[in-house]
């Protein structure tokens, strides 16, 4: 099976700045991958060039077996994108702007509105509101069906949830899955990292690089050393003193908690003994679940 998406060496930069330094990726048909990093990783330098409106400076990327540099114009039809900032017209309705991009096509919105009913739902109920005066999950669910509009075969989603509420962020993952459900490839980027465990299969990015792939379990089941959660009442304290332990490799704040990541050598009642000599009497460890984030941590503390 011809991959969706794929892209060998690819390599991008601003002036003295490296935003994408040799990324090989493939993406499978019908897949709802991810693009997990922090701002500045490049995972918007990567979404332009798949949706050819960025060349690379070297590299190849083919989006549906088309190189995206010689065969723009034809992708350009088969491709819905979504940019990070907010991008449609603010002062022009909601049907208005769905119109436009309809005329852009040269479609029909009766002929699409199935596949983007689900999306366009709750944005039915005003369709004269300005774009401007939306909320930002409406704004969101605006973009979307606009990007939906002439059904793409590729979905490009940059950070589409950035600034949104959690329940429409849950809301716009739900949508996702409906859209995968139908055939359509997504690539989404995201720099939270709870959303990973949404995807299929994700890409850590950082600084350019590609630093893993795979599923969120597959990433998760191959961090190396034990994972421990932390707590006392005193945390500047606690993670001061366990940051000196030669067993602890790594120690960081994690919501409420500390997470450590341990050697074969870690004893947690040693640990325990050791804070209590130090003026730590109530700290408790105990064992955690690694997550993507501390992946992620430890991904880019090696690298």
């Amino acid at each position: 099976m011809t991959a969706a998406i794929a892209t060998e060496g690819l390599t991008k930069s601003y002036g003295s700045v490296k935003a994408l330094d040799n990324v090989s990726l493939n993406i499978e048909p019908g897949e709802l991958f991810g693009l997990i990093g922090p701002d500045g990783a490049g995972k918007s330098t990567l979404h332009r060039i798949l949706a050819t409106l960025l060349k690379p400076d070297a590299g190849k990327a083919a989006v549906l077996g088309l190189d995206v540099v010689r065969y723009y114009s034809q992708l350009r039809d088969r491709i819905g994108y979504m940019p990070e900032r907010f991008s449609l017209y603010h002062d022009m309705t909601v049907m208005e702007n769905l119109r436009f991009f309809a005329s852009l096509f040269g479609v029909n919105i009766a002929d699409s509105y199935p596949l983007i009913a689900p999306v366009f739902r709750q944005l039915s109920k005003f369709p004269d509101r300005m774009a401007g005066k939306l909320s930002g999950g409406m704004k969101q669910k605006l973009a979307l069906s606009c990007a939906l509009i002439h059904r793409p075969e590729i979905l490009l989603l940059d950070e589409p949830t950035t600034g949104v509420d959690a329940v429409s962020r849950s809301e716009f993952w739900d949508m996702l899955g409906s859209l995968r459900e139908k055939g359509i490839t997504i690539v989404v980027s995201t720099s939270y990292m709870d959303e990973a465990t949404r995807c299929g299969r994700i890409a850590v990015i950082d600084k350019g690089r590609v630093l893993a792939a795979g599923t969120p379990d597959a990433l998760t089941r191959h961090m190396s050393g034990k994972l421990y959660n932390a707590v006392a009442s005193d945390m500047f304290g606690l993670l001061t003193r366990l940051r000196k332990m030669p067993e602890i490799t790594d120690c960081y704040t994690f919501g409420s908690t500390l997470h450590l990541i341990t050697t074969g050598r870690f004893d947690p009642a040693g640990a325990i003994g050791y804070l209590k000599a130090e003026g730590i009497a109530d700290a408790r460890i105990y064992p955690a679940t690694p997550g993507i984030e501390d992946i992620f941590i430890q991904l880019t503390r090696d690298d």
